[in-house]
This record gives structure tokens, C-alpha cells and sequence, in this order.
């Protein structure tokens, strides 16, 4: 089988590659359409289970947007800037714990760490529903934020572990797209609970919290045993088959591999600039995600909609969303491209804030048609950039810390959309979608300086101006830094 370390490339030597470092020869023959049959099985054993946790886990961030039109600010009689402190206070340690997270999920079972954190974090969903202040709602959102963050760049380690680099973005965006339609499916629950205002005493907001919440406690408990783990110790693939997928996997690596986390791996991790450049176009874009998550059902309301029709009327944009994540996904992995499908998504979402920004001249139609714009360009573009920097990084410590370091300090982004849409804007917002169209054109600059870095740098390789590595102490463990590597553009 042809090595997909870039285009035009033999094969080099072909390795076995396992959690421990190990590293073994192999040489196997794989046929063709076992290696399909292995493909559909790792699909449906990996992806369902991940799937499910992700998108409970964004329902269960981003469902106080829905409880704020539904009374929670008047129960907790929340004034001011309050609303906007308990959101932004869930991406302090939600940031701090992504990348220490990723390196506890390395040392165990992936079952065993996601299913736990997923549990108690659906315990903290719940106690949002029973607090009696601001004060219990913050204290709560700090402990969702400490229990979520390990899900998301868990998960796309756990992902990146079981494909080849032109398989992962189908793959990435799947799994991306249980966060957009959790969007839809928590507005339309977010409607039905309206209706169970009263009921015990408690009202319609608290309900989305409770009932939300006991759904993720119920599923992360069952996760215990859903959950894949990692290749090499996974149930559902018998020695055949995990030789072969160990095969497959270390056929698409090659010699890049940095299965130690010495001196040498540390400081090429931390002069990585494709990690930083990927961090910053990921904050830029994430914003606009949080930023309609948390504020879409508030704008509605504020275009005149009712609590009800709110959050109806939320779920057709995360459902056109998905399809859109979906159809770029297809695309770009069978073109093997990913900079021009960031940027397609960029100007979607451009014209959708052009229009919110001048939204006094237009129809209230034309105002909801920006916000199908707005969320789907911006989930075009952010599952993308995901699966790029996994796409130019190889090695376990490698993939392990980089994707904690774009997701946890991307998620500034998060920090910023929760204090730009103020009420006292409404209904017009200026600042919120202001900050967000600039954000995008951040991650604008920033992917495109990304590209011509990357081209440049497998120009570099292709004329053997990186073949000096070859013979440094650490050229058993060069990673990415491999010469016979080469970026996805």
C-alpha cells in the first residue's frame, strides 16, 4: 500500500507503534476489502459512543441560553453583567485542564477517564437546576468547566488513534456535528420542558438542568462500557484485526514518530509553530460557535420572538449547520485540502455578520437568515482547523499535547463571546458581532499565513534541507520534525 506521508513518497519502514513507546517491525499484507470491514467496524464501535458525550456535554454547556428566556435571571435575580460572569467563569478551568487532561487519558482507558468525567459533570448540570443564587450557578458552571475538559481533545486523540490522516476529518467532523445539533436538539427540548413550569415547584428553567443533567449521569455511566479504548487493548477487535488497523496506522506514520516525551520531544513541542498558529485560528472561530450558542435564543427573543418560538426557531440552524460540517467534510478529505474550505466558511459567516451589523435596514426574515450564515460558516471552518493541525503533527505525546493546547487556549475564544453581547446593546449588538466578525477574519489571517508556512516548509523537505536530522541523537523520536513527513495543505 502506498504511504501517505505526502504525495509521491515510498514507503519507508513500516513499524508497529504501541501506547508503551514500543516499537516493533511489521510487515503486513492487507487485503483490501478486510481493511474496508475493519474501517465500517471502527466506525461504528468508535464514533457512536463519543459522539453521545460530545453532544451531551455541549448541550449541557451552552442549555443556559436557553434557561435565560425561560426565567433564570429573574429567579436568581441576576442583574447587570451577572449572566456574563457565569459563562465566562466555565472556561477558566475548562482552558487550564485540557492539555493535563489529555496526558491522564494517555496513562489510562479511555473508557474509564470519559466515562467518569462525564458522569460528574452531568452531577454539576443538575445542581445548576437547584441553586438559589448567582453565587450556586457560578460555583456550578467552574465545576462543569473542570469535568468537561477533558472530553474534547480526549475525544480527537482518541479519533486521531484509529485513522489514517485522510480518513480523520470525516471522521472529526461526525463527531463535530453531535455539537451542532445538540444546539438544535436543546432548543427543542428547551421548548417541551416550557410547558413543565410548576411542576414540583420549580420552574421551566430548572427543569432543562435537571432533566439534561440526569440524562448525562445515565449515559456516562453506560459509557463505562461503550467507550473504545485505545488499538492495542480494544474489545471489539480480535488479534487479526488489530494487527492489521496497528499496521495500517504506523504505514501512514512512518519514521515520524515521538512515542518519548524526553528533553529534546519538549522543546520541539514548544518551538512548534504550526501548534500556535493552529490555537489562534482556532480561538478566533470558536468564538462565533459559543457565541451563538449561548446568545442565539437571546437575539430571537430580542427580534420579537416569544421564550417558545425562540427556541423553536433555533433548531433549523443547527440542522442546516450540519449538513454543511458534513458536505465539508466529505470534500475535503477526497480532495486532500483543507485551507480553502477554512476560508469558504469564513466568508459564509462574513456576510452573515455584515447583515446582523445593519440589521436596523432589514427584514426580520433576512436577520434570521444571518444567523444560518453565521453558525454555518463558522462550523464549516472550526472542525477543519481541528483536523489540520492533527493532520500535521505525528507522534503520540505529540498529538496528545498539541490538540489540548489548540482546544484548551482556543477556548479563550469562549471567554471573549461570553462578555461582547451585552444587554445593554440589545437588540442590536453591536459589539458582540463586531468582535466576532473581526475574530474570523483573525483566524482568516492566521490560516492563510498557516498554508504558506506549511508549503513552504514541505518544499524545504522535498530538496532534503531537512535530511541533517537524520543523524541528530533524537532521530528515532523527531516526530513530525521527520524529514520524510510532509504538512497537509
Amino acid at each position: 500500500m502506498p504511504l501517505l506521508l505526502g504525495e509521491n513518497l515510498e514507503p519507508k519502514l513500516e513499524t508497529s507503534i504501541r501506547e508503551s513507546g514500543e516499537r516493533v517491525d511489521s510487515h503486513i499484507a492487507i487485503d483490501p476489502e478486510a481493511e474496508k470491514r475493519l474501517i465500517r467496524k471502527c466506525d461504528l464501535h468508535v464514533l457512536p459512543a463519543i459522539m453521545a458525550i460530545y453532544f451531551l456535554s455541549f448541550m449541557d454547556r451552552t442549555n443556559i441560553g436557553n434557561a435565560k428566556i425561560q426565567g433564570m435571571t429573574t429567579d436568581l435575580q441576576m442583574k447587570g453583567s451577572d449572566y456574563n460572569i457565569a459563562l465566562f467563569m466555565f472556561f477558566i478551568p475548562y482552558i487550564l485542564l485540557e492539555v493535563p487532561s489529555n496526558l491522564v487519558i494517555k496513562r489510562l482507558a479511555p473508557s474509564t477517564w470519559l466515562s467518569a468525567i462525564t458522569t460528574l459533570w452531568g452531577i454539576s448540570t443538575i445542581g445548576m437546576g437547584l441553586v438559589n443564587n448567582n453565587a450556586g450557578l457560578i460555583g456550578c458552571r467552574v465545576l462543569l468547566g473542570i469535568f468537561e475538559a477533558g472530553i474534547v481533545p480526549g475525544c480527537t486523540y482518541l479519533i486521531s488513534m484509529y485513522y489514517k490522516r485522510y480518513e480523520v476529518q470525516w471522521r472529526m467532523s461526525l463527531f463535530f456535528s453531535a455539537a451542532i445539533l445538540a444546539g438544535a436538539f436543546s432548543g427543542l427540548l428547551a421548548f417541551a420542558i416550557a410547558n413543565m413550569s410548576g411542576v414540583g415547584g420549580y420552574g421551566a428553567w430548572r427543569w432543562i438542568f435537571i432533566i439534561e443533567g440526569l440524562l448525562t449521569v445515565v449515559v456516562g455511566v453506560i459509557s463505562k462500557w461503550w467507550i473504545a479504548d485505545w488499538p492495542e487493548t480494544a474489545r471489539f477487535l480480535n488479534d487479526e484485526e488489530r494487527a492489521m488497523l496497528v499496521s495500517r496506522l504506523a504505514e501512514d506514520v512512518g519514521d515520524a514518530t515521538m512515542d518519548r516525551l524526553d528533553q529534546n520531544a519538549t522543546r520541539r513541542i514548544i518551538k512548534d509553530w504550526k501548534i500556535y498558529l493552529a490555537t489562534l485560528a482556532y480561538l478566533g472561530v470558536v468564538n462565533n460557535g459559543y457565541g451563538g450558542a449561548f446568545f442565539i435564543p437571546t437575539i430571537l427573543n430580542q427580534m420579537g420572538y416569544k421564550a417558545t418560538e425562540a427556541q423553536v426557531r433555533t433548531i433549523p440552524v443547527y440542522v442546516v449547520a450540519t449538513v454543511a460540517c458534513l458536505a465539508t467534510a466529505y470534500l475535503t478529505d477526497r480532495l486532500r485540502h483543507r485551507y480553502a474550505f477554512t476560508m469558504i466558511g469564513l466568508v459564509i459567516a462574513t456576510v452573515g455578520y455584515i447583515i446582523l451589523l445593519t440589521q436596523q435596514h432589514v427584514a426580520v426574515g433576512v436577520r434570521y437568515f444571518a444567523l444560518f450564515l453565521t453558525v454555518s460558516g463558522g462550523y464549516i471552518t472550526q472542525p477543519v482547523l481541528m483536523t489540520w493541525l492533527a493532520n500535521t503533527v505525528s507522534g503520540h505525546y505529540k498529538r496528545a499535547i498539541s490538540s489540548g493546547v489548540q482546544i484548551g487556549l482556543g477556548n479563550l475564544g469562549g471567554i471573549i463571546s461570553s462578555n461582547v453581547f451585552l444587554d445593554a446593546e440589545a437588540p442590536l449588538f453591536r459589539t458582540g458581532f463586531g468582535v466576532s466578525l473581526g475574530l474570523l477574519w483573525v483566524t482568516g489571517v492566521t490560516c492563510t499565513i498557516f498554508y504558506f508556512l506549511a508549503r513552504r516548509e514541505n518544499a524545504n523537505r522535498d530538496k532534503g534541507k531537512r535530511d541533517h536530522r537524520l543523524v541528530e541523537a533524537d532521530a528515532d523520536n523527531l516526530g513530525d520534525d521527520h524529514p520524510h513527513w510532509r504538512y497537509a495543505t
